[in-house]
């Protein structure tokens, strides 16, 4: 730090910060106050307070910004408990090992990452934003009661007659960049966040950097199982950067000019899938092919119109919910904001929210790029998303993916019959009669001339 960031940081930064902690019990006794959601006449309720959101326990948690703030600060200072986390299948969260890693093993891209942070509280000190996001636990349950949405087998998917979405194949960009409202994908851990708070620099890791309000989730989101997604709408974008990895580079402030929903949450969603590590050979196997297309499914999923995954008719709902907050004379209070589920509903299934992707699951985790990207297009049509817009990141195993989806579409196939020739591939693959990618085995007039089909 320059002589005047510093100056800034501990007269102005530091206090402020010690300020917001000294309000957090305060800040938690209104949130726990005015937390749960009335969904009948009889007195049921919707939790959405703080708590531990375990697995295979759908459930959804609502924080303003400002407990966030309270929250992150609580880990910039290391006050978390830190002995039974694991055993919690939880990461730790308080920042030590991010701070420690700049001495045992400096590098920039640490130091990057340090300054995301450092500019986020910089941020929110001089102007606490007044927002709302929310952290949802989505689960597929393994076993069909007929009440929920379960998890679907492969006859699911071969019989399936739902038509196929549209595809948008971005050479260039990035996927938090995308112009439209869409759900961005969190090439995710299976534990939240990655090692956003160790020396972890990809996709997730960088996202949680930008956007330091996805660590939140890491102290109440134990790890995902392979039948549940973890989905976060509203967070602020707050710092650019450039590079990927080790150039990663924090490159100054960042306006999130986002709309607001209707609950008070910017309209950025966030949904994060973690894909098989390692998968190798056994990827083209049913048992995994499954295994994936399920957690993409989970994901793209819009299941809150069916009221906590429930096959309900959506007249059905009517519901209040509470929580908001409101800023009075440098005092935060909550006040009570009655939403009607039908309302909440209408936002999550806006009929213009696609899929904002790209290889998730490959690089570092191993996955087959062009299998990922049939996986992710079948998910997101059965899901019933209007599109999917891929970022290739210029990877040569997807340079004819337009050409490719192109002639998919243009043969108007449904999801059962391109998951049908995904999994005859699959097989052939596994049992060495092909060496070739799916794209190729596919359509392989097109590698053979370079030219378009008819």
């Amino acid at each position: 730090m320059s002589r005047e960031e510093c100056r800034k940081w501990f007269e102005e930064v530091l206090p402020a910060l010690g300020g917001l902690l000294l309000r957090l019990p305060s800040l938690l006794e209104a949130h726990y106050k005015n937390v749960d959601m009335v969904i009948d006449g009889e007195g049921a309720t919707i939790r959405t307070g703080l708590r531990m959101l375990d697995s295979q326990e759908a459930g959804i948690v609502f924080l303003t910004q400002e407990l966030i703030a309270a929250l992150l600060a609580c880990s910039f200072l290391c006050l978390f408990p830190v002995h039974d986390r694991y055993e919690k299948q939880l990461q730790p969260v308080n920042f030590d090992q991010l701070f420690a890693s700049l001495y045992d093993d400096y590098s920039q891209k640490q130091e990057s990452k340090i300054w995301c942070i450092l500019h986020y509280f910089r941020r929110i000190s001089s102007d606490m934003p007044k927002g709302v996001v929310s952290f949802e636990r989505k689960v597929l349950p393994w076993d069909d009661d007929s009440v929920h949405i379960s998890y679907p087998n492969s006859n699911f998917w071969s019989t399936s007659v739902t038509p196929l979405c549209r595809f948008e194949v971005h050479s260039s960009g990035l996927i938090e960049d995308h112009s439209s409202e869409a759900i961005e994908v969190d090439f995710a851990n299976e534990y939240l966040g990655g090692g956003a708070l160790r020396r972890g620099c990809v996709q997730e890791e960088i996202r949680f950097m930008i956007s330091p309000e996805l660590i939140a989730g890491m102290v109440f989101l134990p790890a995902m199982a392979d039948n549940e997604a973890v989905d976060i709408v509203g967070v602020e974008r707050f710092s650019s950067y450039k590079g990927y990895a080790s150039s990663f580079r924090f490159s100054g402030d960042y306006v999130d000019d986002k709309d607001i929903d209707a609950l008070g949450r910017r309209k950025t969603r966030i949904v994060a899938i973690d894909a098989l590590c390692g998968p190798g050979m056994r990827q083209y196997r049913e048992k995994f092919l499954l295994r994936e297309i399920n957690k993409a499914f989970c994901g793209f999923l819009q299941q809150s119109k069916y009221q906590q995954y429930q096959k309900i008719p959506q007249e059905n709902f009517d519901a209040a919910t509470s929580t908001s907050m409101e800023t009075n004379e440098g005092k935060n209070s909550y006040q009570e904001i009655r939403i009607f589920l039908n309302d909440y509903d209408m936002i999550e299934k806006s009929n213009d929210i696609g899929v904002a992707t790209g290889n998730w699951g490959c690089g570092a985790f191993g996955g087959d790029p062009e299998v990922k990207t049939i996986i992710q297009w079948l998910a997101a049509s059965q899901a019933r998303r209007p599109y999917i817009a891929y970022y290739t990141f210029r990877l040569g195993a997807l340079q004819n993916l337009d050409k490719v989806t192109c002639w998919i579409l243009s043969q108007r196939w449904t999801v059962g019959d391109l998951w049908n020739m995904l999994a005859e591939y699959s097989t052939s693959r596994s049992k060495g009669e092909t060496n070739v990618g799916f794209l190729r085995w596919l359509l392989p007039s097109i590698y053979a001339h370079g030219s378009r089909m008819d």
